[in-house]
């Protein structure tokens, strides 16, 4: 006579971080401080480096000191909220850029290491 066990396995479920909202705030620069103090000590760098994190040209942001309002700041902030479902408009995307450049562009790598983070499984 044989006897036939059934087991079952919990199934994994997966939680993400998926959101219609930026991860951080346009000045929350203590969730990524080594970040945050090299923009600050060398912003040019800083955006050169995030540009190309982001598949863009290295040396895009470096056409910023040719407008008003900086377009290449702009740009990539909407190419990222794009990318990830951000909402936002431009007018704000803009108004970030103008006043708060730096920020911004620390805001943008954040969001690319946050999103760009490894799903996690939990049983």
């Amino acid at each position: 006579m044989s006897v036939t066990v059934k087991t079952t396995q919990p199934r994994p479920y997966i939680t993400t971080s998926t959101s219609n909202e930026w991860s951080s705030g346009i000045c929350d620069c203590f969730d990524d401080l080594r970040s945050c103090c090299f923009a600050f000590w060398c912003f040019p760098c800083f955006a050169c480096i995030t540009s190309k994190k982001a598949g863009e040209c290295l040396c895009l942001p470096l056409l910023d000191g040719f407008g008003c309002i900086p377009p290449i700041t702009t740009a990539m902030r909407v190419s990222i909220r794009k990318q990830y479902g951000i909402e936002g408009t431009i007018c704000r995307d803009c108004v970030f850029s103008f006043f708060c450049g730096p920020c911004s562009w620390c805001q943008i790598s954040r969001e690319m290491k946050i999103r760009k983070a490894p799903m996690i499984f939990a049983a």
